[in-house]
């Protein structure tokens, strides 16, 4: 009774120390913080789109890079954009808070924004022009310090817009005392989202590609220090909470207090003179091995405030939260291949574009970056659809509503529809390449591509908002804040094995050249189309295994 009275007391302590900040925030948040932090989620994600969405292009025409090295280039920095807001918060939960995240994060932007835009404006940090195409004189390769500059840049642009994009989101919501308010302010946050991204796929990178990198580069900049300048003019109106420690840390824990305790026998616990459990709880069966992390042995502290963050004995609740993530393990891996393949598509599509005819009305050309929009429009109208339309007239027919892993088991078949369909369009582009070899561009018209970027993006309507919901569903209340975080790792990952593939396709293999005329791309996709088969097949055996919490 002693260990529970004091943990309950530990709870107390918690709940005053909330409440204090609770009065210290109570005039401010709500609403009138709302365009400071739209401000600067708008703003970096206009300069994350104007880099973004054209970085591959850039890198082939601009630093003659061959296309398969340029894909992986690309298709790293995509990753890192996935991997660092995981990183950012972890910083902002265990130490720093998230105002302090967003600032330095939008203030590393700034640096990278700033020497993206000093590269292309000084034609010593950039190779000589060559035409795409060329053969008679091969193009100059960058030097050293050129490589060096550039992924200075990228990295720092990277881990600037990275760290912010779902801290974010947080401290956002953290403004508002309600639920309809948080719900309301998340719809804002994504449509700000997807409609700063869509301006640059088709504003910027129409400047990029017709006017000049200098000044697309030199609008993302100015967006940048907008985005920063409003934030910090928001700064008096912000609720600000003190980090309350990050639930990976408590993870951590939890292995640790196991392995270290690993001779400590689970059977009967309580009736041992030198080991008991910390509380009156239980924990569960599965993953046996864990509960010894709540195993109490005689020369461990007693519990009190400071003892939840000891390294040798954690609460039942730590140890269940973590039963509950690895649970989940199964079905967040099946979404690895899956963001692999979206990874492949977007930056083979852009290749593709290269190479075919952008020419529509006349004199109009599309930049091939930009057909990636029509991805991204596609989700977001599909997503309104599928929320205010499909999901009540399934539950109108089926008596219930469509659950999570059903969302992302569509979007599955959906996407190795888009996969199929756009390796069937290159099959038919290779072969009018191949019937006249001299021409580096077919007369082929890029809109053929537009169905299949359409179907993907279909799809995605359904994966993503489904492993959102799904995880934010399923997670431990104390990792809550952090559950979405998993969607931007998973991503981040699907984009790191790209690369890997990528590699191990051009070294196995004659699909992927430098020159897209000359190898089989549509082979890849082909390829990718039996790896979402089989990974669909992992992800059905994983949604039987599972069961929902209660």
């Amino acid at each position: 009774m002693e260990s529970s009275e004091q943990i309950t007391n530990s709870t107390e302590e918690q709940g005053v120390e909330a409440q204090d900040d609770n009065r210290t925030n109570s005039k401010r948040g709500g609403w009138i913080t709302v365009p400071f932090i739209m401000g600067n989620l708008g703003g970096l994600s206009v300069a994350a789109g104007g880099w973004g969405a054209n970085w591959i292009v850039f890198l082939i025409t601009k630093f003659n890079i061959g296309s398969i090295s340029a894909t992986k280039i690309n298709n790293v920095g995509l990753a890192l954009i996935c991997i660092f807001p995981v990183v950012g918060a972890i910083t902002a939960d265990s130490f720093a808070g998230n105002f302090i995240v967003i600032v330095i994060s939008s203030l590393i932007a700034l640096l990278g924004m700033t020497l993206l835009t000093l590269i292309v404006g000084i034609p010593s940090l950039m190779p000589t022009p060559c035409s795409i195409g060329s053969s008679s004189i091969p193009c100059e390769s960058p030097t050293t310090f050129q490589y060096i500059i550039l992924y200075a840049a990228m990295g720092l642009v990277t881990m600037g817009i990275g760290g912010s994009r779902f801290t974010i989101a947080t401290m956002g919501a953290d403004q508002f005392q309600t639920s309809n308010h948080q719900a309301s302010f998340f719809s804002w946050y994504f449509i700000v989202l997807y409609v700063g991204n869509a301006f640059s796929y088709i504003v910027l990178v129409y400047l990029e590609d017709n006017i000049g990198w200098g000044l697309g580069f030199g609008i993302c900049l100015a967006m940048t220090a907008l985005a920063l300048a409003l934030f910090l003019l928001g700064k008096h109106f912000y609720r600000i909470f003190k980090p309350k420690g990050s639930p990976f840390v408590s993870m951590v824990r939890v292995v640790v207090a196991a392995i270290r305790k690993r001779k400590l026998s689970l059977t009967n616990p309580l009736t041992n003179s030198s080991v008991n459990i910390v509380q009156t709880k239980s924990p569960s069966e599965s993953f046996r091995f864990l509960n010894r992390a709540c195993l109490k042995a005689e020369n461990d502290e007693q519990i009190d405030s400071v003892h939840t963050k000891s390294w040798k004995l954690c609460i039942v609740e730590e140890v269940e939260d973590l039963k509950r993530v690895f649970k989940l393990i199964p079905l967040w891996s099946t979404g690895i291949l899956l963001t692999t393949t979206i990874a492949m598509f977007n930056s083979l599509s852009t290749i593709q574009a290269l190479a075919m005819d952008r020419q529509v009305a006349g004199s109009i050309k599309i930049p091939a970056g930009t057909f990636l929009a029509f991805t991204l429009v596609t989700t977001a109208i599909s997503i309104f659809i599928v929320d205010r339309y499909l999901l009540n007239k399934w539950k109108n027919l089926r008596g219930r509503a469509l659950s999570p892993l059903q969302r992302i088991g569509i979007g599955h078949l959906i996407n190795i529809i888009g996969i199929a369909a756009i390796g069937t369009i290159e099959a038919k582009r290779l072969h009018l390449a191949r019937a006249d070899p001299a021409k580096s561009v077919v007369a082929m018209s890029a809109l053929w591509l537009v169905p299949s970027l359409v179907i993907v993006g279909i799809g995605e309507a359904f994966h993503f908002p489904g492993q959102v919901a799904l995880y934010y569903q399923e997670f431990p209340e104390s990792l809550k804040s952090t559950s979405t975080t998993m969607v931007s790792l998973l991503i981040g990952l699907g984009y790191y094995l790209s690369v890997v593939v990528t590699d191990l396709i051009d070294h196995t293999t004659g699909w992927l050249t430098n020159n897209i005329n000359q190898g089989r791309v549509d082979n890849v996709y082909w390829f990718f189309v039996v790896i979402g088969v089989l990974n669909f097949g992992y992800f059905l055996v994983c949604t039987k295994l599972y069961k929902y919490q209660v």
